[in-house]
């Protein structure tokens, strides 16, 4: 519940003052039992949603979470699922309340509260089919945070004429900024970069063979980029697409206020 509600209920007599402060006092966190403490206020602070990154929680736990998340905001993203959390989500909530990612790695979860709006536009790019899960991690954030997204997806350098085939397609979008997710070699960031006129964002993605695999020689090559591009750590879908959200939401601001202004 925002703030400004609360103190509306206390000044039409809709709520005592003893609740009033409960509830506020409940912005800063939730406690859940022994295992968490939800950050349930974090959105208004910092423009960026609480998340739970289900990688090292048991089911059980994420389910507890996600419900004191719900119970809060209306929503809850969930990363990092394999198939035996994914399973008991859809047991525990239903399939008409999930949205799954592809490859269901990222999830959302939600009481039926729609996201507002932003006016945010994102584009994500991925080189290879690989690195698709990962750019679906960012790609879920960006839209959780308000944001329009766009989805290209394999079009890596080995393939150079396919990127060419969508520079038209992004034009049009007019992103505010594109997160690139890339493994192996990881150029295809400083490629977009070196094209478009929207900020990029390089995403290495830990996929790739022998010497400078995981992820390592993609996220140097991204850092030694000679176009200009911001980098986020390996495999961090969540941070590259709540990043990107935070800029086209800013951008967005900025662009309806200048609307307001009739500029």
């Amino acid at each position: 519940m925002e703030l400004k509600k609360i103190l509306s209920q206390v000044k039409n007599n809709e709520t005592d003052l003893g609740e009033a402060e409960n509830q506020i006092r409940s912005m800063g966190y939730v406690q859940i039992s022994d295992i968490a403490r939800l950050d349930t206020f974090r959105k208004n602070r910092t423009g960026i949603m609480e998340a739970i990154l289900a990688e090292g929680k048991e089911a059980e736990d994420i389910i507890e979470i996600a419900k004191a998340q719900i119970k809060a905001t209306g929503r809850v993203l969930i990363t990092r699922l394999d198939g035996k959390k994914s399973a008991v989500l859809e047991s525990s909530f239903g399939n008409d309340n999930i949205e799954f990612s592809k490859n269901s790695i990222t999830a959302v979860v939600h009481d039926g509260t729609p996201v507002p709006r932003t006016g945010g536009k994102v584009a994500i790019i991925s080189a290879g089919t690989a690195d698709i899960p990962v750019a679906e991690e960012a790609r879920m954030t960006a839209s959780e945070m308000g944001c329009e997204t766009l989805t290209i997806y394999d079009v890596g350098v080995a393939g150079f004429h396919r990127l060419i085939s969508q520079l038209q397609n992004i034009e049009d979008y007019k992103p505010d900024v594109i997160v690139v997710a890339a493994g192996r070699e990881g150029t295809l960031p400083t490629v977009v970069s070196g094209l478009v006129d929207a900020p990029v964002i390089g995403l290495p993605v830990s996929i790739g063979y022998g010497a400078g695999a995981k992820g390592e020689a993609a996220l140097l090559s991204m850092l030694q980029s000679c176009s200009v591009l911001s980098v986020v750590n390996i495999d961090a879908g969540f941070v590259a697409g709540a990043f990107a959200a935070r800029i086209a939401n800013k951008v967005a601001e900025a662009r309806n206020t200048n609307a307001g202004k009739g500029c």
